[in-house]
């Protein structure tokens, strides 16, 4: 039996599933090959990536796959669409151990898994140290996986090709914004242009526009289409960033999976953050204070507030519904099958409103 099309958010979603388990089991005769502690090792990998997630990054090139009206059917596309999901996979095991989260989606962090695995069986040396380090490879693993899966779907040449520039300015783009995060950090620039780079490069362009752009590529979108959804991908994955920067000060973290008022904590630098400071006041001032400090819960409390208070809070949820609305009207006027304008509106709806 054929395979049948993926035409809604939750349909691409349970597609990647076992996309990912197939790719993982060709895999595991090369694994075994290198021993069973590299096998123990892997394990961990396989379990970050089948764990959950949203699958958005599939999610957004099979949408731009539809646009540029690919074949509905295609196991190959399918499966290219896939490997997005091991490019995250590196992104996420590598900004944990930057950002030293102890839990993702609930679990702990796959730093803290090996730590926890060299406590457990007495090893020599730092425990944080062994976990840190073996995260960094496993992270590396996964990026090397996601080409891997990529070019191995078994896509025309001609169509990777076209999207051979999308590819690799993704992989480029998402850890030179990583840079700039951690640069901004360092140096304590709470200006709002550097904000809005990093959401720019590390969030936006890998979440969403390039994403687009790759399956629009692949399926061989007019030029005029394809900036169409580069475009629309870009209000959308800022839109994403702008909400999951609400989250990681406001959410709950049995919906979120990450401690409450993480971000209050590592003094991350938002453009919630940089437009609060930059209003100036009482409020922006005790804000200075707190952010980026181990506060107890009081103290996130006293945070969320002053955030409120100089209104940074509502002007980020008035500019989620702004680019959304900008979006969703893009998406309404563009040229494609109505399977990838069903996809898109749906996604960008999603993920404004997303609480996890």
């Amino acid at each position: 039996m054929p395979p049948q099309p993926d035409t809604t958010p939750a349909d691409i979603a349970a597609a990647v599933v076992p996309e990912l388990e197939a790719f993982l089991a060709e895999r595991r005769e090369l694994v075994a090959s290198v021993g069973p502690t590299f096998v123990r090792a892997v394990a961990g990998l396989e379990r970050f990536v089948l764990r959950g997630g949203k699958r958005i990054r599939p999610a957004f090139a099979w949408a731009g796959w539809l646009a540029g009206s690919g074949d509905p059917a295609s196991r190959p596309a399918r499966r290219a669409c896939a490997s997005l999901e091991f490019v995250q996979a590196c992104a996420l095991i590598h900004d944990d151990i930057i950002d030293a989260s102890l839990t993702r989606r609930g679990f702990p962090t796959t730093h803290r898994e090996f730590a926890a695995e060299h406590t457990e069986r007495a090893w020599s040396g730092s425990s944080d140290r062994f976990g840190e380090a073996a995260g960094i490879l496993l992270g590396d693993l996964a990026l090397a996986w996601a080409d891997d899966m990529y070019r191995g779907a078994g896509l025309e040449p001609e169509r990777y090709a076209r999207a051979d520039g999308a590819w690799a300015a993704m992989r480029t783009e998402v850890l030179g914004g990583q840079y700039l995060d951690i640069v901004n950090e360092a140096s304590g620039d709470t200006s709002a242009e550097a904000a809005e780079r990093v959401v720019r490069f590390k969030t936006a362009g890998y979440t969403v526009e390039r994403p687009l752009h790759v399956g629009a590529a692949l399926a061989g979108a007019a030029p005029a289409t394809v900036d169409a959804l580069r475009a629309i991908g870009v209000d959308v994955g800022v839109a994403f960033q702008l909400r999951d920067d609400l989250l990681g000060a406001f959410g709950d973290p049995a919906v979120t999976g990450k401690p409450s008022g993480d971000d209050l904590r590592s003094g991350k630098r938002t453009p919630m953050l940089a437009s609060a400071l930059a209003a100036g006041g009482p409020a922006a001032e005790r804000l200075r204070g707190l952010v980026g400090t181990d506060l107890a819960d009081d103290g996130v409390e006293q945070a969320r507030a002053a955030l409120r208070e100089t209104g940074a809070v509502a002007a980020a949820e008035e500019r989620i519904a702004a680019l959304t609305a900008r979006a969703t009207a893009a998406v309404a006027a563009l040229d494609v099958p109505d399977s990838a304008r069903a996809v898109l509106s749906a996604l960008a709806s999603q993920l404004a409103d997303r609480r996890a």
